[in-house]
């Protein structure tokens, strides 16, 4: 049942260095687009104290339970389903949201979605957190991620690596401040605002 993203073996590590500077004091996690699971059965067992609940669309739950099943970890929820479309959110309220690897593969519409939705379920002080590539005005996209991005847009072009600043207001639109924005490997970057 498990799926595999070697992706997800390569950038765990740094993801878990970055969530340990906000995650302390947090106590409910919702992960969006949880994928694979890999990253909930590497991430929850390093913070104990958090309950981490993953969803994704459905026909990825299996996947994620597998992963989720043989950590060691027992902070984790069944995997649930959260569709961004429908709206339907899964947790009325959390602490930390955390979304990895998820904006550029789908639509500006349910981008915007994601970040009304993050805002509605975060309580007060609340930190949102993404990990994936950006694009930023002045600067040229580096070459593996102009490959990445006509590889993206090619299979929907609905997809495709998100403007910073385009993403940046969308969150101030819905009253999260930016925190920091912290370059990771493979030119990705480590993204995070607080809800005020």
């Amino acid at each position: 049942m498990k799926q595999h993203a070697p992706a997800c073996d390569r950038n765990q590590a740094f993801i878990l260095e970055t969530l340990a500077g906000i995650l302390p004091g947090k106590k409910n996690l919702l992960e969006i687009g949880s994928g694979t699971g890999q990253h909930a059965a590497y991430l929850a067992p390093q913070f104990p104290n958090l309950t981490w609940f993953p969803t994704d669309l459905e026909e990825n739950l299996a996947s994620i339970n597998a992963w989720c099943n043989d950590s060691p970890a027992a902070n984790i929820e069944t995997a649930s389903v959260l569709n961004l479309a429908t709206g339907q959110w899964p947790v009325k309220s959390c602490d930390a949201v955390v979304c990895i690897n998820t904006i550029h593969i789908i639509s500006w519409e349910l981008v915007e979605k994601l970040f009304t939705g993050a805002a509605n379920v975060l309580s007060k002080e609340g930190v949102f957190y993404v990990y994936g590539p950006y694009e930023y005005e002045n600067e040229p996209l580096a070459e593996s991620n102009q490959n990445f991005n006509a590889w993206l847009q090619q299979r929907d072009p609905a997809s495709g690596i998100r403007k910073f600043e385009k993403v940046n207001e969308l969150a101030r639109k819905n009253d999260l401040i930016f925190q920091f924005d912290k370059s990771m490997p493979a030119n990705n970057r480590s993204i995070c605002w607080k809800k005020v």
